[in-house]
């Protein structure tokens, strides 16, 4: 076993691979070179439209043990992966890597193929039932959980390479070029997808909107494409993007939203310029809403928003209120829409938003962002990863990937979640390191990082309810009890990469 310096034991290998531990967010420098794939010639006359799937595959050359990806801009709607390890499947290819941009609760589907054999692996997040079985040890798979900009780190570094890469593209020309505007299952930014069409070996395009050549505008271009499926649907299209995206109702997240936006008006970034990222749940749409009031009312243009863009974020554009959205991935019907239309919404790919290992990625960029959590504890640290119960069952995300580039990073959460505490001593997984989170915003209480003291005076001035984090455990813990312990097994289902592509922590399996 190897230590992190959080005190965290991983192991030294997994899955065949060296884990270097963690040591701290930005000294740890890249190795090698950028990963290249194999030129090849395509003649006059080339057709690259296949038949199916299957016919795909096999020109492809998948073989036992190789690797592929898709990406996960479709979301809990999408129907590819499953649709294409039934392929695998059936052609008796075993000991198949997955190396997608995220693994969602529809790829339940997948199980059966993971005791059959036919997958060996993940090389990528997983959400809902495969990490709650991994996690109960009733299936044997290696998982590695990168962020959004590692991952795009072990592409271009050749860490992960993929064999064959799946593109679901929204809307395609029969040589391949693509986006994600148009077609029944449009999506929006396929910037997740676009690392894969740059590094796999092979890429297949699968659409269920084939259009006469050539397709504009382009997302991903006919030269990074080798093969054209068309299918009769990628997904469910009211699973791929919300028809709607509201602010929450409920008071303690409206309490911990007000909250937040006076975090960030004293903190003294918002002024012309402000940039600024948040997700999509209510209370962070909340906080969105809180901050274009404050925008408003003071004249504030801001510089950029960025991540997953929802159509708050659209709201504030066409509003004046940011020059540009960078898009990585759209969250609702209104940012579809908007990306195809809106020349200041512009699409980007994951490694611009967030590799560590480039010329500057955006989340360097950025002013403040504002993240959730499952737990934190005393020292600031973050899990995303597992749930109360210690399963596995969220991705990362580009969680790690703004904490470590924003000026400030603030975690909004309620302090009790299903009679819980959520302040820990130590939280069950460390996701973020505690050293790139500056604020936690209860509705019990606001706690600052002892690094930004000057922060926290400003808070006291304005009357808000600054507590030192162990005060604010411990009166929540007062009020739910002390939970009890977790047991696990010694044997790592997981390994927790940070997104320089060191170990910050593992997931063990669950003691019956």
């Amino acid at each position: 076993m190897a230590r992190t310096s959080l005190g965290r034991w991983i192991p030294e290998t997994f899955d065949g691979r060296l884990c270097r531990p963690y040591q701290d967010p930005f000294s740890l420098q890249p190795m090698g070179q950028r990963a290249t794939r194999a030129l090849r010639r395509v003649n006059p006359g080339h057709n690259k439209v296949m038949a199916n799937l299957t016919e795909a595959i096999l020109a492809a050359g998948l073989k036992d043990g190789m690797t592929i990806s898709t990406h996960h801009h479709l979301r809990n709607g999408d129907a590819l992966l499953n649709m294409v390890v039934r392929a695998i499947h059936a052609l008796g290819i075993q000991d198949i890597t997955i190396a997608s941009s995220s693994v969602h609760p529809v790829h339940a589907e997948l199980l059966p193929y993971i005791h059959s054999g036919t997958i060996r692996a993940f090389e990528c997040g997983v959400n809902g039932l495969i990490g709650e079985m991994a996690s109960k040890g009733e299936i044997r798979c290696p998982i590695t959980v990168r962020t959004h900009g590692g991952r795009a780190r072990a592409l271009m570094s050749g860490e992960v390479r993929v064999d064959v890469a799946f593109i679901a593209a929204p809307c395609c020309d029969p040589f391949g070029n693509m986006n994600g505007i148009a077609g029944p299952s449009a999506c929006g930014s396929l910037g997740y997808a676009t690392l894969d069409a740059d590094y796999a070996e092979t890429v297949i395009a699968v659409t269920d909107y084939l259009q006469p050549y050539p397709v504009a505008p382009i997302s991903i271009a006919q030269t990074q494409v080798d093969y054209v499926v068309a299918v009769e649907s990628l997904g469910d299209p009211q699973k791929i993007v919300s028809t709607t995206t509201r602010t929450t109702t409920d008071p303690i997240g409206l309490m911990i939203a007000g909250y937040a936006a006076e975090v960030i008006e004293a903190s003294g970034l918002l002024k012309d310029g402000f940039s600024f990222q948040t997700g999509s749940g209510g209370t962070s749409l909340a906080v969105a809403d809180r901050l274009r009031d404050k925008m408003l009312a003071a004249g504030i243009k801001g510089s950029f928003g960025s991540g997953g863009i929802t159509g708050y974020f659209v709201d504030m554009l066409e509003q004046g209120l940011f020059r540009t959205l960078f898009d990585v991935q759209c969250f609702d019907l209104q940012a579809v829409r908007s990306i195809g239309s809106n020349p200041g919404h512009v699409e980007i790919g994951a490694d611009m938003y967030a590799n560590p290992f480039n010329g500057g990625a955006i989340v360097n960029q950025l002013d403040v962002v504002i993240l959730g959590a499952t737990e934190v504890d005393v020292d600031f640290n973050v899990n995303v990863n597992t749930e109360s119960n210690g399963y596995l069952l969220h991705n990362t995300g580009g969680h790690s990937d703004t904490a470590a580039g924003a000026k400030l990073s603030i975690i909004t959460v309620p302090s009790i979640r299903g009679r819980l505490p959520i302040i820990r001593d130590a939280v069950t997984t460390i996701t973020t390191p505690g050293e790139t989170i500056d604020v936690i915003v209860t509705e019990r209480g606001i706690a600052v990082n002892d690094r930004h003291s000057d922060l926290k005076e400003e808070l006291l001035r304005r009357h808000l309810p600054v507590k030192d984090i162990r005060e604010l455990q411990q009166e929540i813990v007062a009020l739910t009890g002390q939970p009890k312990p977790l047991e696990f097994e010694d044997d790592v289902i997981a390994v927790i990469e940070y997104r320089d592509g060191s170990i910050i922590d593992c997931v063990r399996r669950v003691k019956a």
